[in-house]
Formats: C-alpha cells, sequence, structure tokens
C-alpha cells in the first residue's frame, strides 16, 4: 500500500476533488486546499470519514504550510469564465503568489510537482490542431486574459523552479474536461447546455456554432494527470480529447441525451473567444500511453444523473 502524501490545491474545485479520489484510490493520504471561492466543500463531502484525507481551509496567495508530502498537485484557480471574470484579481494572484507558493512547498520537500495548465496559453489558435511547442495567440489585456496570462506566467515560474531549484515539475495543459461537480452557472458549455435542455429553455450558441471545441470526460482526465505525474516529462504535456466537435453538435448531443425539446437560439460571440481547440496529443500518447476512451455522448449520458439532482 502507498503511503505517501498528496497535496492537492484546489482540492474542493471540479477536478480537484476527483483527483482527490483517484489519489486515494492509488493508496495515497491527501491534504485539500482550497479557500472555497470557487470550490465547494460539497464535493468532498463522500470523503468526510475517509481518515487518509483531510481538507484544510487554506487561502494559497499567502504563504502556507501542510507540512511534508511526496506530491503537490496545483490546481487552484477559478477556471471557468464565469468565476474569472467575477474574481479577475483572484485569479492573477492564484496564477502568480499561489504558484509560488506551491512550488516552496515542493522545494522545501522534495516533493513531485504537476501544475494545471490550460489550452487557453495557445488564445485562438493560429496553429492547428494545437502542439505544446506552439507558443499561442493572446491577448494579454483583453477580458480573458486574467485567466490566460496566469496561466501563462504560472507554466514561466513551475520551469524557472524547475530550472534553478532542480524542482521536479510537469505541465499539464488541459483542454475542456466536463462531467459530475462541475458547477451549474459557471459559463462553460456543457454544464450551460445541459442546465438549458434538463429546464426546458432554449440552448444558447454563441456566433453560428461553427466553433469548435475538444470535450474530455473527467475520469479520462484524471487517468492523464496520474500518468504525468509518474512520468519523467517536465514540459508541458496536453492533456485533452482530440475529437473536435462543433459549439451546435455539442448542442444537438445534449439534446439528444437529455431527450429535451428546447431550441437553439444563437447570441453574438463573446471577445476573444477562440474558434478553434483541439489538441495533438502525439507527446501523452508516445510518452504516457495515454489516451482518451470516453466518447462525448458516453460522457454526456454519465453526467446526466448529476446534473439532473444539480437543476433539482
Amino acid at each position: 500500500m502507498n503511503r505517501q502524501r498528496a497535496l492537492v490545491t484546489g482540492g474542493a474545485g471540479f477536478l480537484g476533488s476527483h483527483l482527490c479520489d483517484a489519489l486515494l484510490a492509488e493508496g495515497y493520504s491527501v491534504v485539500a486546499a482550497d479557500n472555497l471561492l470557487t470550490g465547494k466543500r460539497s464535493n468532498l463531502d463522500h470523503l468526510r470519514n475517509e481518515t487518509r484525507f483531510e481538507f484544510q481551509e487554506i487561502d494559497i496567495t499567502e504563504p502556507f504550510d501542510c507540512g511534508e508530502v511526496n506530491y503537490v498537485f496545483h490546481f487552484a484557480s477559478p477556471a471557468s469564465p464565469v468565476d474569472y471574470a467575477l474574481h479577475g484579481i483572484a485569479t492573477l494572484k492564484a496564477g502568480s503568489q499561489g504558484t509560488f507558493h506551491a512550488l516552496d512547498i515542493a522545494h522545501k520537500y522534495g516533493a513531485k510537482y504537476l501544475v494545471s495548465s490550460t489550452s487557453e496559453c495557445y488564445g485562438d489558435p493560429l496553429e492547428h490542431p494545437q502542439k505544446e511547442t506552439y507558443w499561442g495567440n493572446v491577448n494579454s489585456i483583453g477580458p480573458r486574459s486574467v485567466y490566460d496570462e496566469a496561466k501563462r506566467f504560472t507554466e514561466a515560474v513551475t520551469m524557472a523552479y524547475h530550472r534553478y531549484h532542480q524542482v521536479d515539475t510537469r505541465i499539464a495543459r488541459i483542454f475542456n474536461t466536463y462531467g459530475p461537480r462541475m458547477q451549474l452557472n459557471d459559463g462553460r458549455v456543457v454544464p450551460n447546455f445541459m442546465k438549458q435542455a434538463l429546464r426546458g429553455e432554449d440552448l444558447t450558441v454563441y456566433g453560428d456554432g461553427s466553433q469548435t471545441r475538444s470535450f474530455c470526460y473527467v475520469s479520462d482526465e484524471i487517468d492523464g494527470f496520474l500518468r504525468l505525474a509518474k512520468s519523467p516529462e517536465h514540459g508541458p504535456v496536453n492533456i485533452g480529447n482530440p475529437t473536435e466537435f462543433t459549439i451546435l453538435e455539442c448542442a444537438r448531443c445534449v439534446l439528444a441525451v437529455t431527450g429535451s425539446k428546447s431550441k437553439i437560439c444563437y447570441e453574438a460571440l463573446p471577445q476573444d473567444d477562440p474558434k478553434q481547440r483541439c489538441p495533438d496529443i502525439t507527446k501523452a500518447r508516445t510518452r504516457l500511453g495515454w489516451e482518451p476512451k470516453v466518447e462525448l455522448e458516453t460522457g454526456l449520458r454519465l453526467s446526466l444523473d448529476y446534473f439532473r439532482k444539480a437543476v433539482g
């Protein structure tokens, strides 16, 4: 049995809480640190009686120390358009001060470190699909910049600690991920569509719906993180689903899965909204032996009960 201890910042969030579950299943003791700005304690309620799990309400933008750990998974940040629009300064602080503090923990205890970055580092890409070597096309002062630039800075700090302090680092670039425990009102595609479909409301498609996204079910995403954490890869690795869907195709899939009679309505495309988003996962396939297994329709069906309960 693995007796190592792992720290998950942002552990009460959508991805962070699923990561806590996976680490516990692998035998780790886990401490989840979260200030609950966007995370929810209810995501961790099922772990209340787990003796190897500990929750600490901590703002990681201030110096902190949860004790000796073997792994640091830095997942703390508002991640949805609604959240980072509302909490722009907090998003920048999580990506800057929070990253320094999480890396300081890894440096102090000689822990392995993995940070959740994002495909937003590629901005509205001029390369398609996006390889890790692509530097991106990002508006550094636009409305999305608080998130995009926070994550780009996070990557820079992570590589600096690797180069100057020899911290054993990894960077996961996450593409659109979905599944149970997502917030209903977080502005992302799948929860928006599921909420509207289950309420019988029109599904809101921005622009003409031809812009594309690549949707990765949460269990596949977590598997990618664990494989990356155990690998010797220090540079960014795309962890996402290379199967590309238009937003309109996703909306129609949600209608089919929910059986909803909702119609589709169209609104203006938000500023700097990427036209295409699809990962090149050659690196993950060849070096991690990872690729996603869950198709979009299957993942939506696996998520349906959660969204039904969330809608009430």
